[in-house]
């Protein structure tokens, strides 16, 4: 009985594997560029290591016995088996999970849409995907990459930079009809103001409001005041169905731009200092997954950046 496999008895079986399919050692030997002879006698060298014949020789052809088929069969779907994951690894295709960690309105406006691109680049990657705000700590791990917004500086992490993010305000056009035109900053106190109360890391609830009336001489607007959400993406959906003005990103904000669901009506937009960037622990990228993922939404970041702005855009 054979316990091990040598390296001759694995030449033997390769060309065993290409004779059977064949069912004729004369074109198994054209195929492997060798005698009929050397094919012959190697399957009879592989025969008598085996113990059992895997070969019936007829006058005019070769068929396999019983044991020959079940062996033929096994040896091909390894031959294939090993062929196929040369090819894929060869290919750069990698496999198995990798956990992303994502705030969830970049999330659900700019990855999501995405995502088929990604999975058609990597379908052998599982990607295990976390919504969870910029509240929650990073350092406690149990993620390979994590995409976050702040100023890029993350104690005791790796961090590479993604989209420098821009704010400006928007409303519905049917708030306008309602209420006074808005003209200029101040006349957003007859306005309610939409927040989200977690709009970058180590923000307070009106952080958004504040910075972006700031930079456009509206200091003196009253800004703590109005409906709170814990979602940039649900202010977006209140400013949308006229519940008040709301702080958009540009990152973010495109397509209901696009459509016409949201003006903005004050002209420029503010920059943050703040970042999309994406977040890992030490050697996370010597894992060929994680690089792999990691270079991807580089890639689909400098491409979102260099596409032009929709026509009703705010730059």
């Amino acid at each position: 009985m054979i316990h091990t496999l040598n390296a001759q008895t694995h030449a033997w079986l390769k060309v065993f594997a290409v004779s059977a399919r064949h069912l004729s050692f004369t074109r198994a030997a054209e195929e492997l560029h060798v005698t009929t002879g050397a094919v012959s006698q190697q399957i009879k060298q592989l025969e008598d290591r085996l113990g059992f014949r895997l070969f019936r020789r007829l006058p005019r052809q070769l068929a396999l016995t019983e044991e020959g088929e079940r062996l033929a069969g096994v040896v091909s779907q390894a031959y294939e088996a090993v062929g196929l994951e040369v090819d894929r690894l060869r290919g750069g295709v990698m496999s198995g999970v990798l956990r992303l960690r994502c705030l969830p309105s970049f999330l659900a406006k700019w990855l999501m849409p995405r995502l088929p691109r990604l999975q058609a680049r990597f379908p052998d990657i599982d990607l295990h995907i976390t919504a969870e705000d910029s509240n929650l700590s990073l350092l406690d791990g149990g993620y390979d990459l994590a995409i976050d917004l702040n100023d890029g500086h993350y104690p005791g992490l790796q961090t590479t930079a993604l989209i420098d993010e821009k704010i400006f305000a928007v409303c519905s056009p049917q708030l306008l009809r309602r209420r006074p035109p808005l003209t200029h900053p101040e006349a957003l106190g007859y306005y309610p103001l939409l927040h989200d109360v977690t709009a970058w890391r180590g923000s307070h609830d009106y952080a958004e409001w504040e910075h972006y009336l700031k930079a456009i001489g509206g200091e003196r607007v009253n800004v703590r005041r109005g409906y709170t959400f814990n979602r940039n993406q649900l202010t977006v959906e209140a400013a949308i169905a006229g519940m008040g003005v709301a702080i958009a990103r540009r990152t973010l904000i495109g397509d209901e731009l696009a459509s016409g669901r949201l003006i903005a009506p004050f002209a420029g937009s503010v920059a943050t200092g703040k970042r999309y960037g994406l977040v890992y622990q030490q050697g996370a990228l010597d894992d060929r997954r994680v690089q792999a993922v990691h270079d991807w939404l580089e890639e689909e970041a400098r491409r979102s950046q260099e596409i032009a702005p929709s026509s009703g855009s705010v730059d």
